[in-house]
């Protein structure tokens, strides 16, 4: 499969490295107009620099990492030329541009997958194989000030790759909002929190910041019977769960005390589940291939990469009222 990268800022020059790793996929071209750095990872990875995507020839996919005022242009082009697409978070700089993105593309045979990164995610893995069903959520993503990621707020730089994680788990519609956010450093928001109540039932806080000093991406969910901790930077899980006595499975879990209920005495453990460590870009590299030679429905859909640009512009407005 041949495969060109668009955009060779931090996130493109990953994608073009870990593009090295897969087997029957070669990286062909490299496009940036900045041409000393396209040349400079070009070279580096024995590909060919182009200036724009119209000066590149057509290739298999492309993998869009550019900023993200560029991507509703940058994919319609390239599905106007027959390529598959892995663009980056989030899928486009607004709602209706992603919205009129899906209509165009309705008719195209081709893939499209946003890279919503965290859903691969080691420590999420262990979420795939639960039964969740969650009745509050608690999200802390805070990194420390980089200026390289200041052309958008940090409720679509940040906080979108959480708002993914909601809609995903909960699998329902947000049917309201609640937020406060404030500029501290630049321009747009640099922190925002907000409250999110879905059709379900279940509640989210979300809390985002790019201006904290020590980093962090915790997740924790709350429903019957059980509490998950997720640490998605170190990639760990611990559970709290109420189980029965006679439940317990000694080499795996841990118990902490018992607890009398209404359906009688119960037993709180630990458990913290061994996770096998990976590359989430590399993962979700290889989840596009794979949709792309299967046909397979891909693992971020462009319509749910619309849906989280919906909630993110909706946590915008409330902030900037």
């Amino acid at each position: 499969m041949r495969v060109s990268v668009i955009g060779t800022g931090h996130l493109g020059s990953i994608h073009v490295k870990l593009l090295t790793q897969h087997q029957d996929v070669a990286l062909v071209g490299v496009v940036d107009p900045d041409q000393q750095r396209g040349q400079e990872i070009a070279s580096q990875y024995g590909a060919q620099w182009y200036a724009s995507l119209e000066a590149m020839p057509n290739v298999d996919a492309v993998i869009i990492a550019s900023p993200t005022t560029t991507h509703y242009a940058t994919v319609t082009a390239a599905v106007d030329r027959g390529m598959h697409c892995f663009v980056e978070k989030p899928a486009t700089a607004t709602y209706a541009e992603a919205t009129e993105l899906l209509r165009h593309i309705e008719s195209r045979d081709v893939v499209v997958q946003v890279g919503h990164v965290e859903r691969f995610n080691p420590a999420v893995r262990i979420l795939r194989q639960m039964n969740v069903s969650p009745l509050f959520i608690e999200v802390h993503r805070l990194a420390p000030f980089k200026p390289r990621a200041i052309d958008v707020s940090v409720i679509h730089d940040l906080m979108i790759h959480d708002i993914d994680l909601l809609l995903w788990l909960t699998g329902s519609t947000v049917t309201d909002i609640q937020a406060t956010g404030v500029k501290v450093l630049t321009d747009t928001i640099d922190i925002c929190n907000a409250r999110l109540t879905f059709a379900s039932g279940c509640v989210a806080n979300v809390t985002a910041s790019r201006i904290t000093a020590s980093p962090m991406r915790k997740l924790r969910v709350f429903q019957p019977d059980q509490y998950v901790s997720l640490d998605l930077a170190a990639g760990t899980a611990e559970l709290y769960r109420l189980i029965d006595a006679s439940a317990i499975e000694p080499s795996h879990q841990t118990p902490l005390g018992a607890v009398t209920t209404q359906f009688g005495d119960r037993l709180i453990v630990h458990d913290k589940p061994e996770i096998i460590p990976g590359n989430a870009i590399l993962d979700e590299q290889r989840a596009f291939f794979d949709s792309i030679t299967s046909r397979q429905p891909v693992a971020v859909s462009l319509a749910e990469g619309a849906e989280a640009i919906r909630i993110a512009e909706w946590v915008s407005d409330l902030v900037s009222r």
